[in-house]
């Protein structure tokens, strides 16, 4: 099962797509869960307190080394390098989770045929598309990571949202972009939900995508992820573990 998590910064999509990654390692899955998001926490998040990791990105000599470029990008570049040694490499493992951060392509180059671009790229899709490992995804609100190629790879699009108006705004917009690459199965997570009320405003405003997840609005979830502990009989890890069952029945 691979699954990309996003939504607008603040609601809650790392500690979503962190809660999914632990569920499955819960259940002795295989799991790989990817920081693709520029303001990467997701290993944090997890229990991580190690030294910094390299973004992939960044690893300039490994860039160059599979895609070529070099200085100033004068040579010819390899649209397909070798990336399947490259996870093993660069990723740190959490208590059963292995991480990549895959770090940051600057803006004026995004979509480009730059090197970084290429080699984050081949190796995100590279995991999508393997059938033995759980990968969760945690990505910007603007997908830009992921390629038409790479799309197909993802089994269910999580967007995660809260009850405001520019959260599900934000929503609408990956939704369009997500069926633009050819993401099929695109769904909605509520988090931060205190009322029905607030639940009846995400419903009703997500433009028809399945509303597969309630979680609470709890102040300790997030204190708990910057401890790097997990509070397995808390609601909020109850109704994530509940959604991965489901996703992995469908």
């Amino acid at each position: 099962m691979k699954v990309a998590v996003t939504g607008k910064g603040g609601v809650g999509k790392t500690t979503v797509a962190a809660h999914l990654a632990r569920c499955w390692a819960d259940l002795s899955r295989r799991v790989v869960a990817i920081d693709a998001d520029p303001d990467a926490n997701l290993a944090g998040t997890l229990g991580y307190r190690g030294p910094a990791i390299a973004p992939l990105a960044t690893l300039k000599a490994l860039v160059n080394e599979r895609v070529g470029g070099g200085e100033g990008w004068g040579g010819f570049l390899k649209m397909n390098p070798r990336v399947d040694d490259i996870p093993a490499q660069v990723g740190v493992e959490i208590d059963g989770i292995r991480v990549l951060v895959m770090g940051t392509i600057e803006r004026g180059r995004r979509g480009c045929a730059c090197p970084e671009n290429i080699l984050v790229r081949e190796v995100l899709g590279h995991l999508l598309l393997q059938d033995d490992e759980h990968v969760v995804v945690d990505m910007e609100a603007g997908i830009e990571h992921l390629g038409r190629g790479t799309a197909e790879g993802v089994d269910l699009m999580l967007i995660v949202v809260e009850p405001g108006w520019a959260s599900v705004d934000t929503a609408g917009r990956i939704a369009t972009l997500a069926a633009d690459l050819g993401v099929t199965r695109v769904a909605v997570v509520a988090n931060k939900i205190a009322t029905d009320q607030d639940t009846a405003f995400v419903r009703q405003n997500i433009g028809g995508l399945p509303l597969v997840c309630t979680l609470p609005l709890d102040r300790g979830v997030e204190q708990q992820a910057r401890d790097g502990g997990w509070d397995r009989e808390g609601v909020f890890y109850r109704e994530m573990m509940a959604l991965v069952r489901r996703i992995g029945q469908q």
